[in-house]
Order: structure tokens, then C-alpha cells, then sequence
């Protein structure tokens, strides 16, 4: 045996002990490594198209309560990330008997439905006021108002005179303004409730009974919603 004759033995004796030296051992034996790491490429891609997801979903947040300008004024944007889920701007399934256009308020539950047809309706969450003082049963949406001005009621004044007696005289539209960027008129029977569905330039108030007995929403769900609503709407208020 010459040397080359060796060498090339010595090469093949290698390949056959580094295959474990088992001429029994088929392909499908040691095929479990290509397996593997296709299930780890998956279990990643996976992963990724979820991260992907979840950044999509919290850009399309942001920017539905974003920092706007709308017709002169200025509208803060809203922290998104101690916004309560729950509350939200959302379409959800929704069981009612009432008509699409028809806007229904669940005072206990602190939300607001705009019914849509299909079974559907868009859920906005709202701050009230106390039992005593909020309006319950079947109204209309006389008309609707953007940046309205507002004037406490007599009735107002005279409950909290310190507070409310320095408006008197009225507010106009702006910030500054409780009733915020816009403003929907229940009326029942043809006369007014002085009760109101309408923004807030508080925030913080949204899922709370503070109110003086209006309803109120967002300032971007209040506008989301007064584009919605068309004068003559049946409201419910439970």
C-alpha cells in the first residue's frame, strides 16, 4: 500500500467515525437538526410579526388622541399610556332594539353608545353626575354646537354660589370653557332639559360621577361624536 492509498483510507475511516460508525444509520437519523432550527426561524418570526403588531396598534392610538389644532384652538393630546383601556374610543358588539343614529347612555357603567347598524355600536366612555342630579329616560338631540358658550343655570348658581356665580354672566367657547370643544342639546318634548352631552377640559373627570348632571366625554370623543350624531337623534339616558 503506498502513501497515497493510506491517506485516502485514513480520510474515508474518518468520515465513517464522525457518522457515529453505525452503517445501520439512515438519513432520517441524524435529520433532527435542519428540524430544529426551522422551528426556531418560526417561533421568531412569530414574535416579531406580534412586536410589529402591537407597535402598529399603539401608533394608531396615539394618533387618535393626538395634540390637534381645531379651528383655532389648541386640543392637548392625551397620555395614551395611563389611558384606562377600557375607555378607549371603540366600535363593540351591541344588542339593542333602538335604531342606528340613536345614542344611548349607561350612567352606571360610565359609557356612552352610538348605535351602528349590524349589531355594532361606537363606545365612548363618559363622566356623570350624581344620581340626584342627572337626567334619566327619552329625549332629542335638539341641535349640536362647536366651541359653544356656556351659562350656568340658576339653579346652579344657587347650589354653589362661590363656584358658579362668577360665570354668570357666561363663558365663551374656548379651553377655558367647561363644556369643551363641543356640545349636543337634550331636549324632551320640545323644551329644553339643560342637559347637555359635551366635552371637558378635565380629563382626569372621565369614568367618574363629578359632573353637574351633563354628560361629558373627551375632548377628541366628544368631536368623534358630534360628527356622528345628526340634529333630531333619539337619545336614551338609563
Amino acid at each position: 500500500m503506498n502513501i497515497r492509498t493510506i491517506a485516502l483510507t485514513c480520510q474515508f475511516a474518518g468520515l465513517i467515525s464522525l457518522f457515529g460508525c453505525d452503517a445501520t444509520r439512515s438519513a432520517s437519523d441524524i435529520s433532527y437538526k435542519p428540524i430544529l432550527i426551522s422551528k426556531i426561524q418560526s417561533v421568531d418570526l412569530e414574535a416579531t410579526t406580534s412586536a410589529t403588531k402591537n407597535t402598529s396598534a399603539d401608533a394608531e392610538l396615539a394618533s387618535m388622541y393626538s395634540e390637534r389644532i381645531d379651528r383655532g384652538f389648541r386640543i392637548p393630546a392625551v397620555d395614551t399610556k395611563r389611558l384606562n383601556p377600557e375607555h378607549v374610543r371603540q366600535a363593540v358588539s351591541y344588542s339593542t332594539d333602538e335604531p342606528p343614529g340613536t345614542v344611548i347612555v349607561d350612567q352606571g357603567a360610565r359609557f356612552l353608545y352610538y348605535v351602528l347598524p349590524g349589531g355594532r355600536a361606537m363606545r365612548y366612555a363618559v363622566g356623570v353626575g350624581p344620581a340626584s342630579r342627572s337626567f334619566h329616560g327619552t329625549a332629542t338631540i335638539a341641535h349640536k354646537r362647536a366651541w359653544p358658550r356656556w351659562t350656568p343655570t340658576a339653579n346652579m348658581i344657587k347650589r354653589n354660589p362661590e363656584h358658579y356665580g362668577r360665570f354668570r354672566n357666561g363663558v365663551e367657547g374656548g379651553p377655558n370653557n367647561p363644556m369643551g370643544a363641543r356640545a349636543l342639546y337634550i331636549h324632551k318634548d320640545g323644551q329644553d332639559t339643560y342637559y347637555r352631552i359635551h366635552g371637558t377640559n378635565a380629563p382626569s373627570s372621565i369614568g367618574k360621577a363629578v359632573s353637574a348632571g351633563c354628560i361629558r366625554l373627551l375632548a377628541h370623543d366628544i368631536i368623534d361624536l358630534h360628527d356622528r350624531v345628526r340634529p333630531g337623534a333619539r337619545v336614551v339616558v338609563r
